[in-house]
């Protein structure tokens, strides 16, 4: 066994989707309580609109986006060759770039006044709500599994 093997984090896969799950499930909350916080100080009927144009565009984000993503990595996750991966490979590695670029920008419109935090509140609430809803495809392959074993071999 070399080095890289005996310092490698690995888990059962049934965890690496468990570990997906839930991490997708605490930054959508994450970024959802955040948006939260922007429109409470506001009147009721804006605060109304942009939360219901967040929850719209939650559900085509998760339609044409996170659903596919999350069922993709399921299968990923089944056809991984270890028998006991990385607990960092409940993501593609590829897909890493891409989130660190994702949060860096989070944080740069954050912190800056390009956008008023009432129109990121909207965004955060759709991406974050899409992020919440596409974390339940993770444990419901789990509750599956779970039921029934010998149908879906993890």
């Amino acid at each position: 066994m070399n080095f890289r093997q005996k310092i490698k984090p690995g888990i059962d896969k049934k965890w690496l989707h468990l570990t997906a799950g839930l991490m997708w499930s605490g930054v959508g909350i994450f970024l959802c309580s955040l948006a939260y916080g922007w429109l409470v100080p506001v009147d009721i009927i804006p605060t109304l609109l942009l939360a219901l144009s967040g929850v719209l565009l939650a559900i085509v984000i998760y339609k044409f986006g996170f659903s596919k993503l999350a069922k993709e990595n399921i299968h990923r996750i089944i056809d991984l060759p270890a028998e006991k991966p990385c607990i960092f490979a409940f993501q593609n590695w590829t897909s890493y770039p891409l989130v660190a670029v994702m949060i860096s920008l989070g944080i740069f419109l954050r912190t800056s006044s390009l956008i008023p935090k009432l129109y990121l509140a909207a965004m955060y609430l759709g991406i974050g709500g899409s992020l919440f809803l596409a974390s339940f495809h993770y444990y419901h392959f789990l509750l599956e599994a779970r039921i029934n074993p010998s149908k879906i071999k993890i």
